[in-house]
């Protein structure tokens, strides 16, 4: 028996390899996008934003994942509604939102006794701690998400790379931008569950910072951040198993060797 055969016997594998594969799918596709209307920095906002939600319920003792999204969804509904409706830029708003949640869900913290496992899951991620009921979560979530990026990947990549112009095309832009938003604060929660919320930004900017240095077009640059996403993810679960090292880290490490190792063969091709 292989090695990467004998470590997939173990339930606990399964469902990282599950949860990593559908999270690497949302993320690369949201992160192209999202990297080309410059939100990078909305991702992690809302992953930081998300440890008052995810504080909520550990008091509450409730499942921190579900109430984590709920509170995600409304941070990035306030974050929407506010740049729509006011002058602010958006990077300030995110700005706002990050650091009074996170404070909030700090000063939530201390109120909570003893040692909080899931607490240092959420923050630094963990692959022992993917349940079967996240799981599920996250597959109907995916599926959600999924089924509308591509019913709308037309119109969001219109409104990507040239706004003014989506919406004299009679696109609803202002609609698919708040759906945008939304989906791409569920994606981000749902990560933090595996790569923490210290990290989890990384996975939405990585693959497609790499894809854009190797494709040539639209279609190849979303087909192979995709690509580049699960196979960081699949190496860097891999890798965290056999060297008993944080799956978090060691995939955004992974990523991060890849897009230098990408960088430097694009160099290399041009002499």
């Amino acid at each position: 028996m292989s090695p990467f055969i004998e470590m997939l016997q173990f339930p606990f594998m399964q469902r990282a390899f599950i949860a990593g594969a559908l999270l690497g799918l949302i993320l690369s596709t949201l992160g192209v996008i999202a990297t080309l209307r410059k939100m990078s920095f909305f991702g992690e906002g809302i992953a930081h934003a998300s440890l008052a939600g995810i504080a909520i319920a550990i008091l509450a003792g409730f499942a921190p994942l579900p109430i984590a999204l709920i509170w995600g969804v409304l941070i990035a509904t306030g974050i929407y509604l506010l740049e729509r409706y006011t002058k602010l830029p958006s990077d300030s708003l995110i700005g706002i939102f990050f650091t009074g949640s996170m404070a909030l869900g700090v000063v939530l913290m201390q109120f909570t006794s003893g040692y909080q496992p899931e607490l240092l899951s959420f923050l630094f991620g963990s692959i022992l701690t993917v349940t079967a009921s996240d799981i599920w979560i996250i597959g109907a979530l995916s599926v959600a998400i999924l089924g509308w990026f591509f019913a709308s990947r037309r119109a969001l990549t219109y409104i990507a790379l040239a706004p003014e112009s989506a919406q004299v095309a009679g696109i609803p832009v202002h609609r698919q931008l708040f759906i945008f938003y939304i989906a791409l604060a569920i994606a981000t929660v749902l990560g933090v569950k595996l790569l923490g919320i210290v990290l989890i930004s990384a996975l939405l900017i990585l693959p497609s910072a790499t894809s854009t240095l190797l494709s040539h077009s639209f279609k190849s640059h979303l087909i192979l951040a995709v690509i580049i996403s699960e196979f960081t993810i699949l190496l860097g679960l891999t890798l965290s198993y056999y060297f008993d090292l944080p799956s978090g880290a060691i995939i955004v490490l992974v990523g991060t060797v890849i897009f230098f190792l990408s960088l430097i063969t694009k160099k290399f091709a041009r002499v």
